[in-house]
């Protein structure tokens, strides 16, 4: 892993100006002061225009011509998920850190390589798990943990959205369908409650006649995890706006109705109830984005391994795959055993409060984009 002491700005090239890039990342980038974007990696002509004189734009298949002539220090990619491996595998063996969009791959095998590629690149790997340096989630783990409502014994959550079918995620199959995309935060803070990985997985999935989808639009998971705890969740692309969990522990219970999204969407919450009574609390909101680039680019400054490392992302693939081989046999899936990781620390809190909403771009101003939102 590289060491090295930037002492001017960290140069940032973004692979794929779609529209988390534009309405969230490249946002959250101007903000800060110690990063500069000098590049992105874009086939849309219009969005290469957009991006400004500043900034060098390359059509994938220069990519690597990119790469060679040393004008990066990290890229951003937030391509679709299926060419998650094609980009950041590369950058990591030139030695380019790489910032990966969630859900890491489409298979472990995707994430182990390029697990290898950061570790004989000397490169930073980290994935983009923006709600790991929010206080939001830090609270709730650390508040898990320091017992508040005993031994946990189950969590359920629901996250759905109604998605544009012509939007790239419409017609991606599985891997760009809810499981990944949705599912990685429900299968992740439930892993990070209860500080265990699951051991076995099994799914149902609908497709919903009146949709145009290529893949069960609503799907939903129960996992087992060490110790006889549930998680159970449902999520879906073809439904009305809700994403909540509830956890449920021997000594009271932590629920949420808005946990999931990020400013300038509602503000997370979390009620905890136990025999003391029942509180509630709203957190404040943060640029989650802003502050994963914050967090990331420290960890290039001081040669620290990021929390959400590839492990990390690998940890969450497995299961992913896990729930598509259980959609396509109906049988529950009996996953390796394998240890939890560090887990999230306070140390990785980067704080930054949200930008004004007319910095961010609209839907109906999003640049040769098919809009997420039906």
């Amino acid at each position: 892993m590289s060491t090295h002491a930037y002492d001017s700005p960290v140069r940032f090239a973004v692979v794929g100006v779609g529209q988390i890039t534009q309405q969230a990342f490249l946002p959250a980038l101007r903000s800060l002061d110690d990063v500069e974007l000098v590049a992105a990696v874009t086939g849309s002509p219009e969005k290469a225009a957009a991006l400004g004189d500043d900034v060098r734009v390359y059509d994938y298949e220069y990519y690597d011509q990119m790469l060679a002539d040393g004008s990066v220090d990290a890229v951003y990619v937030a391509t679709p998920v299926f060419r998650h491996r094609e980009f950041a595998e590369p950058a990591l063996r030139a030695g380019v850190h790489v910032l990966l969009e969630k859900p890491m791959a489409t298979s472990v095998e995707d994430c182990e390589a390029m697990i290898a590629a950061s570790e004989s690149g000397g490169a930073t790997l980290m994935v983009a798990y923006r709600m790991h340096q929010d206080a939001y989630m830090l609270e709730l783990v650390d508040r898990v943990a320091r017992g508040e409502i005993g031994e946990t014994r189950s969590f359920t959550s629901v996250f759905t959205h109604d998605i544009n079918e012509d939007n790239h995620r419409g017609h991606s199959g599985f891997w760009g369908g809810p499981v990944p995309d949705f599912g990685a935060y429900p299968l992740n803070l439930a892993r990070h409650l209860f500080r265990a990985e699951p051991v076995r997985v099994h799914a149902l999935g609908t497709r919903n006649d009146d949709r145009d989808f290529n893949f069960r639009d609503t799907v939903g998971v129960t996992l087992r995890f060490p110790d006889d705890r549930i998680a159970q969740y449902t999520l879906s692309y073809a439904a009305d706006d809700v994403d909540n969990f509830t956890l449920v522990g021997a000594e009271g219970s932590m629920t949420s109705d808005s946990c999931y999204g990020y400013a300038p969407e509602p503000p997370r919450n979390v009620t905890v109830t136990t025999e003391s009574g029942t509180k509630t609390r709203t957190a404040e909101s943060m640029d989650q984005f802003a502050g994963e680039i914050r967090y990331f680019v420290d960890c290039l400054r001081s040669g620290t391994r990021p929390e959400p490392d590839g492990e990390e992302g690998l940890a969450d693939v497995r299961v992913f795959a896990a729930v598509e081989e259980s959609l396509r046999t109906g049988a529950e899936v009996i996953l390796p055993p394998r240890s939890f990781g560090p887990g999230l620390s306070r140390d990785q809190v980067r704080a930054i409060p949200p930008r004004p909403a007319h910095e961010i771009p609209d839907d109906d101003e999003l640049i040769d984009q098919e809009p997420q939102d039906r």
